[in-house]
């Protein structure tokens, strides 16, 4: 398995997909400097990455893993390759986490250097918390990717899954709401955990969103979202290979 992972990420080191995660929150900082400076920056970034660019970051690279190799076997089965198709599959998501990790990674340096700078509206611990939200409450839609780009292609998937977190942002204040459509759960937590609406305001002092009793089932329903999607696409795959 660790040999596939490897054999995986080897194939992508030099690709657009390595591109995009490295630029990506760089890209997210330079907007909210521009549209959000001083003491919104934070908020602003916040919203801006897990709102808007990290739902197509996330696309992005799942289907740059899926179209290089439909590229590169011209529609040969990867049957043919000496390996069960659901490892392959889950190298896929494997790699897929490697490079959002190292874009979550830029994204919270990024935030916590420039708010050094221009000023702090979230403290340094609330920010690392956010961001190990983020990424955890997103990775379930890794493997969802991946499916859609192998079944409708790159353009079909983005008009679903972006759309998608638009609406989950929409609903992320909604009692309830939230949860049963996951797109809405990181929106949700990222309430009690930066202080920030979906709206990229401050969450008011009062406000039953504050309620942290959230962040436990949310992360719950994210990772139990995250292992039954690669565990079903994985056989998908394996079943679809062997026709």
């Amino acid at each position: 398995m660790f040999n596939c992972i490897v054999s995986e990420y080897m194939k992508f080191k030099n690709t657009f997909i390595k591109k995009i995660a490295l630029f990506m929150p760089v890209i997210t900082i330079l907007i909210s400097f521009v549209l959000t400076p001083g003491e919104s920056f934070q908020l602003g970034s916040y919203n801006y990455w897990y709102a808007a660019i990290l739902p197509g970051t996330l696309t992005l690279i799942s289907a740059g893993m899926i179209n290089k190799d439909i590229k590169k076997l011209r529609g040969r089965a990867i049957l043919e390759l000496p390996v069960d198709p659901a490892k392959l599959w889950i190298s896929k998501i494997c790699v897929c986490i490697l490079y959002y990790f190292i874009s979550s990674i830029i994204f919270s340096i990024l935030i916590n250097i420039c708010s050094g700078v221009w000023g702090r509206s979230i403290s340094f611990t609330s920010s690392i918390y956010g961001s190990s939200l983020i990424f955890i409450t997103f990775l379930w839609q890794i493997p969802l990717c991946l499916f859609l780009t192998y079944k409708i292609g790159t353009i079909g998937a983005l008009l679903i899954n972006f759309p998608c977190n638009v609406v989950g942002v929409i609903l992320a204040v909604e009692p309830f709401k939230w949860i049963v459509f996951p797109y809405g759960i990181t929106s949700r937590l990222m309430c009690p955990t930066i202080g920030v609406l979906p709206s990229a305001l401050k969450v008011p002092a009062n406000s039953p969103l504050k309620n942290s009793s959230v962040i436990i089932p949310g992360v719950i329903v994210s990772i139990i979202l995250f292992i039954l999607l690669s565990l079903l696409t994985a056989l998908w795959f394996r079943k679809r290979e062997e026709r």
